[in-house]
């Protein structure tokens, strides 16, 4: 039974969702101090039960309060009050604006999804289901031929080199080939400027690192990459989310912030953002660099989609219109190449550069030279570019069977905005039905998943949006994913009207 002392009434004629009624409800409790540090509060299956609502609802209040540093979960026990209140404690700035730092910059030791959304998660595994969750890239535009080709060559021009460490900076003539490479973007840069990475999840990660301390606070577009939020949370370092507005992160609250808090760095995905697929227009990174210019802080730019356009005219990366070299370039050839190889770079200047030099020694030693032989010989006999060209095509043609389907298949009140590239659709499902984690129940057993919206905020949020990966499909399993992920929604729209129905009865 739930505990006597959690009294959370629920109006079911509120347009607030219920479970932001429980966020709220509960949060008040624990500042007014009603629920005590280590009092346990009920499973979401006795509370779900206890107040005649959908467990979703409970398992989603528990992990947002979780993730805003309000409860604690530990396995076999059950859920608490968390017991350090650094989280709630306001902060007051020198123009006398008090700001809850709870909200926006906790320290989040949690990792971002509760183990409850895990397993729904991990649901999406069984066979037969066409998942559209994951972010990686289709592995049937993988070039295998030419890169059994390319490691043979490797092999066979150095021998047992390949095998052996190479300079944690990276192994050289990779490093001029990406220098060549990022030219043809607007990026000016030595070959002493290009760090190789594992990925360009290590190379986010290592700039982090050499940038931030622990509960530094870092600026990010809200929603943004459940990877870097994945990343802050685990090296305790605090998340400042922003708010997105479809043209990219907005500059009058990133000021704000910038006055009220001590950013340390601004993370952002100018070019096909993941998870809306937006793109920043140009006046904004204009406006953007010389904010960062103003207040000291450098820029992260994450650039792994920048090369997966169909459409539209192409934008510069931030780092092309640098001119403090206050950007610090991210990307990789995991998302438009070869994602098992796990070759990405950082570009950076001076003591930044150097940092990230020693964290990288200090990460692995150094990154694979036969997977950096491969990438280098791709890039010089120019097979990325042909490559990109094929493999931008077929994108489009998902991307159009993706938006067909999705007007076929799915209710009118559904909402996105056309991705000019990139891998992902973000929908936004109508209010007044079900969330996107309770249809993901629902779609489940009709055979399709997605990424929950929620997964990619940093504040709540996102309840009712979705994404689909349409990239990492074949038109008929896109057309055949829609087609059930309709049906789910019309099954569970009309238990969902009838048990609402009940309820008020």
């Amino acid at each position: 039974m739930p505990s006597p002392e959690l009294n959370v009434p629920i109006d079911r004629e509120s347009e607030e969702p219920i479970y932001r009624q429980l966020i709220r409800q509960i949060r008040a409790q624990i500042e007014s101090g009603a629920l005590t540090t280590g009092a346990r509060l009920p499973a979401s299956r006795e509370l779900a039960d206890e107040l005649a609502i959908s467990r979703i609802s409970v398992v989603n209040a528990y992990a947002e309060l979780r993730a805003s540093g309000y409860l604690s979960a530990h396995a076999g026990r059950g859920t608490f009050v968390a017991g350090s209140a650094d989280a709630l404690t306001p902060v007051h700035n020198g123009n006398g604006h008090l700001r809850a730092l709870n909200a926006a910059t906790a320290s989040l030791p949690a990792p971002l999804l509760d183990k409850s959304l895990r397993e729904l998660m991990n649901m999406a595994r069984k066979p037969g289901i066409i998942n559209f969750g994951p972010g990686a890239p289709p592995v049937d535009f993988i070039p295998v031929m030419q890169i059994r080709d390319a490691i043979n060559h490797a092999i066979d021009r150095d021998g047992a080199k390949v095998f052996g460490y190479e300079a944690p900076e990276g192994f050289q003539p990779l490093r001029a080939s990406v220098r060549d490479y990022v030219s043809a973007f607007g990026i000016q840069c030595s070959a002493e400027d290009v760090l190789i990475t594992g990925g360009t999840q290590q190379a986010l990660d290592l700039v982090m690192q050499s940038v931030l301390g622990e509960h530094d606070v870092m600026a990010t577009e809200d929603p943004t990459y459940i990877g870097v939020l994945d990343l802050a949370r685990t090296r305790r370092m605090r998340i400042l989310p922003v708010p997105h507005d479809g043209d990219g992160m907005r500059l009058d609250v990133l000021e704000n912030y910038l006055l009220d808090h001590q950013v340390r760095l601004i993370y952002v995905m100018p070019t096909f953002h993941n998870p809306t697929g937006s793109v920043m227009p140009m006046h904004r990174r204009r406006q953007l660099l010389a904010l960062a210019n103003q207040y000291r802080v450098p820029i992260l730019e994450d650039g792994v989609y920048h090369e997966l356009r169909y459409e539209g005219e192409p934008l510069p990366p931030l780092k092309a219109l640098d001119e403090h070299q206050n950007v610090i370039h991210a990307s990789g050839f995991t998302k438009n190449l070869v994602p098992g190889l796990r070759i990405g770079y950082v570009i950076a200047h001076g003591s930044v550069y150097e940092r990230l030099a020693r964290v990288k020694a200090t990460a692995d030693i150094s990154t694979p030279g036969l997977n950096q032989r491969a990438i280098q010989l791709l890039l010089e006999h120019g097979i990325l570019a042909r490559q990109l060209e094929r493999n931008n095509q077929e994108l489009r043609r998902r991307r159009d069977t993706a938006i067909r389907a999705a007007e076929h298949h799915l209710p009118t009140e559904v909402r996105w905005t056309l991705p000019q590239g990139g891998l992902y659709l973000w929908l936004e499902l109508p209010h007044e039905g079900p969330n996107a984690a309770e249809l993901y129940l629902s779609a489940v057993q009709h055979g399709v998943a997605y990424a929950m919206g929620t997964v990619f905020f940093g504040n709540g949020g996102g309840n009712y949006h979705l994404r689909i990966n349409f990239g990492a499909h074949k038109p008929e399993q896109i057309e055949e994913g829609f087609r059930r992920l309709g049906r789910a929604w019309r099954d569970l729209s009309k238990h969902y009207a009838d048990y609402e129905k009940a309820l008020l009865l």
